[in-house]
This record gives structure tokens, sequence and C-alpha cells, in this order.
């Protein structure tokens, strides 16, 4: 077992598997003690306003929630004792007044939209609200990661070597970068989140790179002011939670391993770290704890690190969030320190009152996304159609009938699971993640299990690269028993797979017994097989032709299809040139185009970037599989659905051949054999064909095969483009 005090700090038990219990941290755990405040409005959404509830109600204290519209059925709307609908959770004033009119004495921001605005906190402290968080001062300094840099700088905490763009040109700018050497990571100086950041390989990226980082920064932040740092190679994200009220009390709760990363979105965290020891965690602690103090700090926060793989022993600063983090359950779980208790004690000028810190085991953190991993991990919308939790500590965001939208962040809960150790640790958490049921929505659950499971995970042999190395999976391949559960269900409701009457009657043989029924099932990969109904141990919704089935610790949807669709399917693999893709290119993923790089009518190579579409902070860019003639069919400004067509490109051999009419095309015999096995197609919802060129999102759809289907989340009429509307709203 883990077990060793963070120096300098003070702490308490480890309180199992949820928050920590009253009494766990001692000093501060009695139910008799005084409440902190009677009542909390709390600024956020999702799992983090739920999870913050749970504290509330724990403390007897009254808590209110704020929705918008699209949020009034969403689960942390109904759990508040009271709800107040704003216009955006952005809105200052609606949110200040929504407190002042229910009689809530303090503001709890969570994390992401305003829980580090400086301008929210002071117009908390006007209507005479408790802002649960640091003074304006931490907000302004740490919230610009220029001037934060700079600061910490002066108090001996070690920085990433780098420059600030502001107030230069792009010369002056590239001038700067030459003289700090590439590769550079260009971010915003505001914000944080991920939201932005670009890499410089060299001078001829520099230009896309600011291009991209300001666009973002100025519609995330409305500051497009950018900082270059070095791009260490092959690093860890280390982070130190720390504690800080206002009797001159700072302490830090140990580090959390922040390594895996996608697109600078963590994905899986862990607490403590496997290659911190006990001098590394408290030269940690240390420049945490000074950057917190050089700022007043008070409340929760957290300070961020990059560590060289074969450097530990130098970190470098890069941020501190003046807030709570996603992944501070962690922490919780190793501390047995409820960290949203410590925030309201601190706000309402309580004293910290704390034991030693000891970390007791080890905790891992999966963050479940709504997204596609086969589409590049693209976030994904649609209604939940069933959501079970699994074994472990769950903080969600939705629950059976939820709705997923564009508009908010997509993760939607947090897998975390404790252990005595880094393996039984690991060991639970691919448990609890194979209990996880969430159907009806693409989710990234299949692919975190794989990740539990890859080897340099297990080993702890991590870098921030470790996720884009590993590449784009294929849909995962469904299990004899989910093909048997779905197969099972289209029997019982007796539906025929292709709408004739033989389907109906089923199979048979004269004057012999009734042969077994076989349904054709196709795959999100495009995979086509043939299943023998069965029952089993797996949950299976939706239905006639489309079914959701979670078995053997993973989720599927799968379509019915006939008989002669299975083997027209294969025909038309069979006879398509290996990576031929269809020339319209369509949206990975429902979203505003923020850029279009070509005019209409260009000629261009293979690779060449066409469209750039922005949805859930951030942007995918959809690129030439081949070089051609493009022909736009959007413009910058339009919303487009997933799927649409956003541009053309015929390729320049095609434009000259002559055309076949649909009408030239034979069609499928009515006597075709029986497919004998799974055929590899193409899939029905976007997945590349293999070898097709995609870039930064999945941008390309594989060549037409007979009988496709449209997805759950597609809309029924898919025009290029939309009108404008007002700018999405993102969780950090």
């Amino acid at each position: 077992m883990f077990d060793a005090a963070v120096p300098g700090s003070v702490a308490a038990p480890r309180a199992g598997s949820a928050e920590p219990t009253p009494g766990a941290r001692g000093g501060a755990g009695d139910d008799a003690a005084p409440r902190p405040f009677s009542c909390v409005l709390v600024a956020n959404r999702g799992e983090i306003a739920r999870r913050v509830f749970r504290t509330l109600r724990r403390l007897g204290i009254r808590s209110v929630a704020v929705h918008t519209d699209a949020d009034a059925a969403a689960p942390h709307a109904r759990e508040a004792d009271h709800a107040v609908r704003v216009p955006s959770y952005l809105d200052v004033d609606a949110v200040v007044a929504a407190a002042v009119a229910t009689g809530a004495h303090a503001v709890h921001p969570g994390y992401g939209f305003l829980s580090e605005n400086a301008g929210f906190a002071r117009a908390c402290a006007a209507a005479g609200i408790v802002f649960v968080g640091p003074g304006v001062e931490a907000l302004e300094v740490m919230g610009d990661k220029i001037r934060a840099k700079e600061h910490v700088a002066r108090h001996d905490v070690p920085t990433v070597p780098g420059f600030s763009a502001a107030g230069l040109t792009d010369a002056e700018i590239a001038a700067a970068a030459d003289r700090a050497g590439y590769p550079l990571l260009v971010k915003p100086s505001a914000g944080g989140g991920g939201k932005g950041m670009t890499v410089a390989g060299g001078p001829d990226d520099l230009a896309d790179a600011l291009a991209t980082a300001r666009r973002v920064a100025a519609a995330a932040f409305g500051d497009d002011t950018l900082l270059l740092e070095r791009l260490l190679e092959r690093p860890r994200h280390i982070e130190v939670q720390v504690l800080a009220d206002a009797h001159g009390t700072t302490i830090s709760l140990g580090e959390r391993e922040c390594t895996l990363q996608r697109r600078h979105q963590k994905v899986i965290e862990e607490a403590p770290s496997p290659v911190v020891d006990a001098q590394t965690r408290r030269r940690l602690g240390d420049a945490a704890v000074a950057a917190a103090r050089s700022v007043g700090y008070l409340g929760a926060g957290t300070v961020e690190f990059l560590v060289a793989g074969d450097r530990l022993d130098e970190p470098f600063f890069i941020e501190m969030n003046t807030r709570l983090q996603v992944e501070h359950p962690v922490t919780e779980l190793v501390t047995g320190i409820d960290l949203v208790e410590q925030q309201l004690r601190v706000a309402a000028g309580f004293a910290l009152d704390l034991p030693e810190v000891r970390l007791d085991g080890h905790a891992i953190e999966a963050r479940v996304y709504a997204e596609t991993p086969a589409r590049g991990y693209l976030p994904a919308t649609g209604t939940v159609s069933l959501c079970y939790p699994g074994t472990a500590r769950v903080d969600s965001a939705v629950e059976t009938g939820s709705v997923i939208s564009a508009l908010y962040d997509p993760m939607i809960a947090k897998v975390i699971a404790h252990g005595p150790d880094r393996q039984t640790a690991l060991a639970r958490l691919d448990a609890a993640l194979a209990d996880t049921v969430v159907l009806g929505v693409d989710t990234n659950i299949a692919d975190l299990r794989a990740l539990v499971a890859d080897p340099a995970v297990r080993a702890g042999h991590l870098d921030t690269g470790l996720l884009d190395r590993r590449g784009t999976p294929q849909p995962p391949t469904p299990t004899p028993g989910a093909l048997a559960a779905v197969a099972q269900r289209v029997v019982d409701a007796g539906a025929p797979a292709d709408g004739s009457v033989w389907g109906r009657v089923g199979a048979w043989r004269a004057g012999g017994a009734r042969a077994h029924r076989t349904v054709w099932l196709e795959d999100d990969a495009g995979r086509v097989h043939p299943a023998q109904p069965a029952a089993g141990d797996a949950l299976v919704v939706g239905g006639p032709q489309e079914f959701w089935v979670h078995a053997d610790g993973g989720a599927h949807r799968l379509r019915v299809v006939s008989r002669r669709d299975a083997a027209a399917r294969r025909r038309a693999a069979a006879g398509r040139a290996p990576g031929a893709v269809d020339p319209d290119l369509v949206a990975p993923l429902p979203g505003t185009v923020v850029a279009v790089h070509v005019s209409d009518g260009d000629a261009v190579d293979a690779g060449a970037r066409l469209v750039t579409i922005e949805a859930m902070k951030m942007e995918h860019t959809v690129i030439a599989p081949h070089g051609g003639t493009v022909r736009l069919r959007t413009a910058a400004g339009a919303q487009v659905a997933r799927d649409a067509v956003v541009a053309t490109v015929t390729p320049a051999a095609q434009a000259a051949e002559p055309q076949v009419s649909e009408l030239e095309v034979p069609g499928p015999e009515a006597t075709e054999p029986e497919v004998p096995e799974p055929v590899e197609g193409t899939g029905t919802h976007g997945v590349p064909a293999t070898g097709a060129s995609t870039g930064s999102a999945t941008a390309a759809r594989p060549a037409a095969s007979p009988a496709t289907h449209p997805g759950p989340h597609d809309l029924a009429v898919t025009p290029a483009s939309i009108p404008p509307s007002s700018p999405k709203e993102t969780l950090s």
C-alpha cells in the first residue's frame, strides 16, 4: 500500500469510493459544526453541479441551480432544491440576480464558465454574495498566462522557456520564434482547458498556428493575445492540489498525474503520480505553495507543471487553475478530504483544520465523453436511451432520457476507482467501465478500457503524446453475445429483415423441424454479421431497424439488414478500388464553419485544408483526400449538420471519364447466395475506407454501398449549411 505523508501538509484517512464522509477530514467533519452557509447557488451545470449539490445536501445547505432553456429538463436542474432559468451560463447579471432572488449567501462557480472570471467575482461582492473561490487579484494574475508566468518567475518558481506575443507583429513573432527554437506550443494567454492550443513544428507551421489560436481565443475568451512556449519532448503533465485559507495557511495535498491527454484535454488522471518520489513531491509541493502564496490565494486551486520524461527533477510551471479541477475526485479518494466542503469553509472565513495529509493507496479517474473514437474522437450528440452507472464512484451529468447537444462540453461522466495500489486501482477502474452502461449515444468507454489495458499505461510509461501515437481505433467488433441478444430481440418483435412476405414467414423445411432463423446485423464499421437468436445477459434498446446493446462489458450499435443487402454490400466492397472515397466531403459533426481555406473551383492537392468547423470548443479541419477540383457547399459562418456535404473534390481523371447513368447500373439479382461470414464493408456513418487520408477530421466518407441506413443522429434532411445562430457556450 502507498501510504506516505505529503511534506508540509495536513490530512486525514481515505474516505472510500465516494465523497469523504463527515469526520473523515478531521476538525470540520463533525455534523454539529456550524454550516458555512445556509443557501448556495451553483453557477454551473452537469456533473460538477450535481457533485457540489451532494456536499451541500450532506451539510444541510439549501441548493439553487441555474439552467438555460436547453437544460430545463437536465438532471442538475431537477436535483437542486430550487432552480432558476438564465439566458446563458455566462450571463453574469442573470446569475447574480438569481442568487439575490433566491436568498443565496454564496455562489459556487464549479469549473469552466464563470469560475475564473474576475468580473463575476466583483459582481458577486457588489451584490453582497460570497464568491466561492480566490480573490480578484489571484483571478486576474493567474487568469492571464503571460502575466502568471512573469509573476511566479519573480517568486523563484521555474517556468517553461518562451515569450509573449502581445503587441508583436507576425513578422516579429516569427523572429522571436526562430530565437526560441522549434517546436513551439502556441496558446491563448487567457482561459484554459486546452482551448486554442496549437503546435508549430517549424517556421512553415507558424502562420496557421497563430491564426487558429487567435480565432479560438477570441471566440472563447474575447482576447486573442498569445503566448508561445518551447514544446518539451515527451513531457509528463503533473499538477499539485493546494488549499489556502485567510489565516495564513497554504498547503499541498499532493500531486496528480494528468499526462494522458488528447487535444490538450485530459482523459485519464491519477493520484499519486507513479513516477514521483518523496523528494520530487516536496519540490513540486513547495513550488505550488509558493505560487499560491504569491497571489494571496484562497480556497482550492491547482498548480500545473510540465516535466521532461528524463528530467523529473526539473518541473516547469505552466499555469494555475484558480478553481476546482475536473479531476479533483482522485485527490479526495487518496486523502479523504472533501474539497468542496473545504472550499465552502474557507469562503465562509473558517480556518483550515486538518491533520497531516497522508496519501492512502491509489485512485484513477476516466473521463467518459460523448464522442465517436472511430471518427477521430469527434463529439457525438443524441438522446441517452439507457444509462446505468458502474461499480465505482461515478460523477455523472446524464441519466436515461438525457439529451446531449452540441451546445456544451462532450464530457458526460467521470468514473473513479480506488485501490491499495496502482494495479488494483487500474483493475477496478476497468471493471467499473465494463459495468457502465450508456446506450443511444456514442461514447469512448470501449476506448478507455483499451487504454487502461495498454502495456505502457499499466507500466506507468506515460507522456502527453501517447494517445496521439495510438491513432484512431476501429469501432469494436460486437461479441457473439451482443449479436445473439439483438437477433433475439428482432425475432421476438416479429420484425422481417427485408419487409418481404418471406421474411415474415421465416425459415422452414418441408417435412422437417423449423430451421433456426439467421438475422443479419451491420455494425458501425460496416461489417455484416450473421447472428442466431439466443437469450443472454445483455441489455438491448431500440428497434425495429436499429438497436443498441450492452453485452460482455461493451456497447454496440447494430442495424438489421436483409440477406440480399448483405450480399450486395459484399459485392460492392469486393469491386471497389482499395482506399476509394466519395468525392463528397462531409461535416464530421454538427458545428459552425469558422474558416474556408479555398475558393470554389480551385485545383487542390491531396491533404489540402478546405473547411474548418468549430464545435464543443474544438476545431475540426476537413481536408482533401485526393487531388482535384473543389466545389464548395458551404460558407464561413454557416452552421452545418453532421454528415452534411461541405465540399466536393472531383479528381481530374474522373472528370474526363464518361458518366454512367444510375439506370445502367445492374441491381442485385433476386437469387443471391447466402453470406457465409462477416463482411468487411463500408460503414454507414462516415468511417473512412482503408487508406483514405482525412487529416485532422473524418472528412471523406467511403464510396457509397447499397442499402445504406441513416445514423441515429443524422437529420432527415441535411442541408449543406444552415443560417448562423448565436455563439455556442462551452464548458472547460
